[in-house]
């Protein structure tokens, strides 16, 4: 999975899952744009640079389409193309259905959802004229099997793998591919919320018995970026330990 010369957007990698990918393609040789809202963000960027691989941080709220733009803008200005696209920025905001508020649903669904659709459309314009490109979505498995108290990360989840096959169809002529990868239950600050006694019922379900790491995320990632995945698009790859085939 060699990417030496490609540059790679990640977007909300300052921590967790987003900053393992950028981490993982940067080993594998790509320049790497590290994107999120919050500026301590840029640690991850130098981190990256210090261990001798090209990193640049870029704040900004991909729910903003005037945000978006300027990124991408720069990005080009800056290295003259932009190769990978990993919508990876998410939040939850996890509530029983009948007592979740508006704020509750909107914020998930921007964050999660209309995020990959202003940074996919973003992006096309320059990788239709390059012919290339490669674009990896962040979705869930809680987007297929759904999920108790998430009605809005559910919802977005499942809206990713719409906006990639869809997208994959689009634009298979002009060599882009549009995949998504699927996370079960990853060990982020976000799963850190659930109690020990939730994380063992999970870990029972799952025929690997444990819970995944970042980088089983970033891996697979990494894999759908690279050349090695030319003839993969329109797909969603489960990383989940075989959680669905336990389910």
């Amino acid at each position: 999975m060699n990417l030496t010369g490609k540059v790679a957007l990640v977007t909300g990698s300052g921590r967790g899952i987003g900053k393992a990918i950028a981490q993982k393609l940067a080993e594998a040789g790509a320049s790497i744009i590290i994107n999120d809202v919050a500026d301590s963000a840029e640690a991850t960027a130098q981190e990256i640079t210090t261990a001798g691989k090209p990193s640049l941080f870029i704040k900004a709220n991909v729910c903003s389409s005037a945000e978006v733009n300027t990124m991408i803008e720069k990005i080009v200005a800056t290295y003259g193309k932009l190769d990978i696209l990993v919508n990876n920025a998410g939040i939850s905001r996890d509530q029983i259905t009948l007592r979740m508020t508006d704020e509750e649903w909107d914020a998930v669904i921007n964050v999660n959802l209309k995020s990959v659709f202003i940074c996919t459309r973003a992006v096309l314009k320059y990788m239709m004229r390059q012919r290339y490109g490669r674009i990896v979505n962040i979705s869930s498995i809680v987007g297929i099997i759904g999920n108790p108290g998430q009605v809005n990360y559910s919802a977005a989840k499942a809206g990713i793998i719409g906006i990639t096959r869809s997208v994959a169809k689009e634009m298979g002529s002009r060599h882009i591919t549009v995949n998504a990868v699927c996370p079960g239950f990853i060990e982020t600050e976000m799963t850190q919320k659930l109690s020990e006694k939730v994380k063992e019922e999970y870990s029972q379900r799952i025929p690997l018995g444990f819970l995944g790491s970042p980088k089983d995320v970033a891996d697979a990632v990494a894999f759908l970026a690279s050349d090695e995945a030319r003839y993969i698009t329109g797909q969603y790859l489960c990383v989940d330990g075989g959680l669905i085939a336990g389910w």
